[in-house]
This record gives C-alpha cells, sequence and structure tokens, in this order.
C-alpha cells in the first residue's frame, strides 16, 4: 500500500468507481454519495483522503454544530484490495487531520446536514469490527424507515378536513421556497434549511398567510426529509398530509419505495403510510485527546 494523500478533482471518477464496487448495500446510490458529500454546505470543514494506489477512499468532516466533534463520513475499499489494512491506515490519517482541525472527539455517525449514513449499518460487519478495534465505542443507535410507495397515499379526505379548519397544502414553488425555508431555519436549524433547499420536492401547510409546517424530498433522490410541523398546528394531521403529498411526487418519479431517514416518531410513519423500520444503523465515537 502506498502513502495517503488528499484526493484532487482528477480523483473524482475512479472515487466514483472505488465507492459504487465497494458499498455493495448502496452500490447504486454510490456515485450521489460520492458527489453529495463532495460539495457539502460552504462552511463545512472536509477531506476526501485516499490511498496512494487510488484503492481506496474516506471522506472526513468537522461538525458545523460542535467545532470538537468530527466525522468519518464514508468509508470504502475496492474488494480486490480489502484485508490488507488500507481501511485502518485511512481511518488514523483522518484522525490525525481532526486532530489538526481542533477535534477532541471522531464519530462513525452522520455528520447532518451532508452526510451518507446515520452511521454504520449493523450488516456491515467489517466496518463495525474495524471501528471496534481501534477503540470506537458504540453510543447510539439509529433506524431509517422504508415506506412502500404502492401503498395508499391518497390525502383528499385530509385536505377537506384541513380546509374546514382554515389550513391548506401547497407544493413549494421558486417562489415560495426562500419562505420556506426561513420558517425552517427559525423553527429548527440551518441544517434542515439546507436540505430543503437541496431537495428534488417540497410542501408546505398554511394558514392565514402563516406557515405551519413543511416536508421535503430527494436531497438524496430515495430519501425522504426532513418534515416537521410547528407547535401550534401539532394534532391537526397536517404531517400526515405533507408526508403522503412528497411521497406520492417520489411515486411518480418512478421510485417502487422511500427511505425515511434517520427516523425519530416510528410510529407516526408506521400509521401514517405503513412504514417498517428495515436499515438499523450503530453509531460509534471516540475521544482523540
Amino acid at each position: 500500500m502506498q502513502g495517503i494523500r488528499e484526493a484532487v478533482a482528477a480523483d473524482a471518477g475512479v472515487i466514483g468507481a472505488i465507492a459504487g464496487a465497494a458499498l455493495v448495500l448502496d452500490a447504486a446510490q454510490a456515485p450521489q454519495l460520492v458527489a453529495r458529500l463532495s460539495d457539502p454546505p460552504p462552511d463545512r470543514r472536509w477531506t476526501a483522503l485516499v490511498t496512494g494506489d487510488l484503492e481506496a477512499v474516506l471522506f472526513t468532516s468537522v461538525s458545523s454544530r460542535d467545532g470538537s466533534i468530527g466525522h468519518i463520513d464514508l468509508l470504502a475499499v475496492h474488494p480486490a484490495a480489502q484485508g490488507a489494512g488500507h481501511g485502518r491506515a485511512l481511518v488514523v490519517a483522518a484522525e490525525e487531520w481532526l486532530r489538526a482541525e481542533g477535534v477532541a472527539e471522531a464519530r462513525f455517525a452522520g455528520n447532518p446536514p451532508c452526510y451518507a449514513w446515520p452511521g454504520i449499518d449493523v450488516r456491515s460487519t467489517a466496518a463495525a469490527c474495524l471501528a471496534e478495534s481501534l477503540g470506537y465505542e458504540r453510543y447510539n443507535v439509529a433506524w431509517n424507515m422504508t415506506a412502500d410507495l404502492s401503498a395508499d397515499l391518497s390525502t383528499e379526505a385530509d385536505l377537506v378536513r384541513l380546509a374546514d379548519k382554515g389550513v391548506t397544502v401547497h407544493a413549494a414553488c421558486p417562489g415560495d421556497r426562500a419562505a420556506v425555508l426561513d420558517f425552517v431555519r427559525r423553527q429548527w436549524n440551518d441544517n434542515w434549511a439546507w436540505e430543503a433547499e437541496q431537495a428534488t420536492g417540497c410542501h408546505y401547510a398554511s394558514r392565514d398567510g402563516e406557515i405551519l409546517g413543511f416536508a421535503a424530498w430527494g436531497a438524496r433522490p430515495a430519501w425522504f426529509g426532513p418534515m416537521g410541523t410547528a407547535p401550534a398546528a401539532r394534532g391537526l394531521g397536517v404531517g400526515r398530509v405533507l408526508l403522503r403529498r412528497c411521497l406520492a411526487e417520489q411515486r411518480d418519479a418512478g421510485l417502487a419505495s422511500a427511505q425515511i431517514s434517520w427516523v425519530g416518531p416510528l410510529g407516526f410513519y408506521s400509521r401514517a403510510v405503513g412504514a417498517h423500520a428495515e436499515r438499523v444503523f450503530w453509531l460509534y465515537r471516540r475521544d482523540l485527546r
């Protein structure tokens, strides 16, 4: 194995090919994941490291919320080169880069809003074993839910019910998106606003000109989210309508199923669209001091 260096623009095609070959659970989306991590929010400190023989790649970044935390965002080793220590060497090199950036804790966990997965997929045994062998400790679990887009996604009755309460639901056209993003920033954070800005589709609910909730999809093509409802509107059923409208758009775009990422309320998504928990992720961390 040759030395490790930071990737350059000319490496992009090879990096995509490495990811496509190595990320067997997400092979079809691997080029999109690499492109996504290569174009994060402008305030993110990040780098991509490659082995000199271009057989393995690692993306790492510093949290925008807390500069003392760093993330291993993606690690891919070409199957023909696995078992030779490439992954371990890249993680060690990433830790050195993170220390130089002032990071005190490294995590195998998603760095919102631009991330590949919430953590290490529990089926990725080799990745979990590598993390644990390097002293990383599991500290949390996250889930993705899968929504079958052939299910009933109708909203007509709900829209009538909401209209009786003065609530209307709209697709966010380009002229509306700025107001929706401002609502998201005020109610939640810049991370969700960035994801909503990147999204292919976005819907929102309003009453008397006031936005009450939003939902978006397509920041990562097959994934739904983020979504949120203002406290004053909870209990009206706004979230169910927004969710269903977004999933219907994903269905119309040719998808058979959608991933609801980094789920909080399992019960809501199960009741609203029959979604089921499918992908489980372990989140790991290690003190770098």
